[in-house]
């Protein structure tokens, strides 16, 4: 069996005047599903649906983090990992990779009280191009206040409490990140040390990349180095956490810079939609605007006091939420405002020709079909966002087997803030444009991408 590989991908964040690309450059690396055979997270004796079942269970978690806005992510409620190298000699570090978070940070000798983790712990001494990052800096200016301590003007130090009560507490620093196999080097990289960590941190992990949209984010301190622009291509679930690897297992996929999918003459007459993003605090967080969803021909405005009716009036736009859903790469179901999911469970129920039954194993899912082995027939829906872009999803995207001769549809009500999951996202290719501020959605095979 092929030994587990990771691509190593840096911070490559803050500090950027250290970089001396003149033109923007891209990075294509991996993105390994926690439950890949290709993680280090991988429990071979659990089945495919046990898998589902957790990765469920961490989206319902993670969903009541973002409701109560007072941390990032739920720690290690990300979905995706990726390997950083850090420090000189290179020092390699396995963590989550979220676009639900701007605060990266790894464990760090001397720890004073550290969460158990089972890889080598980063240890500053051991670098020669270490250095702590004083008060004055951008990085430390970045840290909400309330995170902020400078006690001691020549340390920067910070503490984050996550809404289960995890917590890290360390200062910033700044050291040379490796990237690719030391293909790239970057000088005075910063992040932070956590010295003090807890909670439900796994062992495996070292610590946490932030993909978030603020300033202290990995993808917004590369800025101009990347274009301004980053993007992925999401396996679906049945293609990544499978019980074995193959000869040649497929990984999901980020471009750090321009994707060339995205150029007219790469696109093979598929066409892609562009939907702005909508500015909203926090900044950490990536906010979309819907405006209706399509299940048959029935169109429903996405919008509390509409919904209940089941139908679309173009002329009402201005009833539907600026920014009323998170587009999140952590978070594996999608959660809809309650009072529209109601009139669209109610829509996929009329055209769904099959017995509907409870989910009672799981007992999380609102809408789920009896099915036999064989295919079942289900119906293609359509998001329309702000500004004309309509994604439409399929199958693979709004249902799962959650267990034999059962399909669940994997939307879920909310009555707090709409989240856009992965599963939503797979097999497509997700561009992020931070200088024209806007998402866009090209449907790829992300298998061959």
């Amino acid at each position: 069996m092929e030994a587990p590989r990771f691509i190593i991908i840096s911070l490559l964040i803050l500090l950027l005047s250290h970089i001396t690309t003149t033109t923007p450059t891209t990075i294509i690396l991996d993105l390994i599903h926690r439950d890949s055979p290709l993680s280090p997270l991988h429990t071979p004796n659990l089945t495919f649906s046990d898998r589902l079942q957790a990765s469920f269970l961490r989206a319902i978690s993670r969903q009541s983090r973002h409701v109560d806005f007072q941390t990032d992510l739920l720690p290690s409620g990300g979905e995706y990992m990726m390997n950083l190298s850090i420090g000189t000699p290179p020092f390699p570090i396995l963590a989550i990779a979220d676009t639900g978070s701007d605060l990266t940070w790894l464990q760090s000798k001397p720890c004073d009280q550290c969460y158990p983790q089972k890889g080598p712990i980063f240890d500053p001494s051991n670098s020669t191009t270490f250095h702590k990052l004083p008060c004055t800096t951008a990085p430390c200016n970045a840290l909400d206040e309330s995170a902020r301590s400078c006690t001691d003007p020549t340390t920067c130090g910070y503490t984050y409490s996550y809404g289960d009560h995890s917590y890290t507490t360390g200062y910033l620093a700044s050291d040379t990140v490796t990237v690719g196999n030391a293909s790239v080097q970057i000088r005075n990289v910063a992040f932070g040390c956590g010295t003090r960590n807890g909670g439900n941190f796994d062992e495996q992990g070292s610590g946490i990349v932030g993909l978030g949209g603020g300033n202290l984010s990995f993808v917004s301190q590369l800025g101009d180095t990347i274009g301004k622009k980053f993007s992925y291509c999401l396996l679906p679930l049945e293609n990544e956490i499978s019980s074995q690897p193959s000869d040649s297992p497929a990984t999901s996929r980020i471009v750090f810079g321009d994707n060339p999918v995205f150029s007219s003459s790469s696109t093979n007459g598929v066409v892609f939609a562009t939907t702005p993003l909508v500015n909203k605090e926090p900044s950490t967080y990536y906010y979309l605007t819907i405006e209706a969803i399509t299940v048959g021909r029935k169109k429903l405005l996405y919008s509390s006091s509409s919904s209940k009716t089941a139908s679309y009036d173009s002329g009402s736009k201005s009833s539907v939420e600026e920014g009323n859903i998170i587009i999140d790469s952590g978070t594996t179901l999608t959660f809809l405002e309650e009072e529209f999911y109601g009139a669209l469970e109610a829509a996929l129920v009329e055209e769904i020709k099959m017995e509907r039954v409870n989910d009672v194993k799981n007992s999380m899912f609102s809408l789920c079909f009896k099915s036999g082995k064989e295919e079942v027939e289900l119906p293609l829906m359509k998001v329309h966002f702000r500004g004309g872009a309509d994604v439409e999803l399929k199958p693979v995207n709004t249902f799962v087997r959650a267990e034999e001769g059962l399909v669940c549809f994997t939307m879920l009500p909310t009555n707090d803030v709409g989240i856009y999951g992965n599963l939503a996202q797979m097999n497509f290719v997700v561009g992020y444009d931070l200088g024209k501020r806007t998402v866009s959605f090209l449907p790829a095979d992300c298998s061959k991408q």
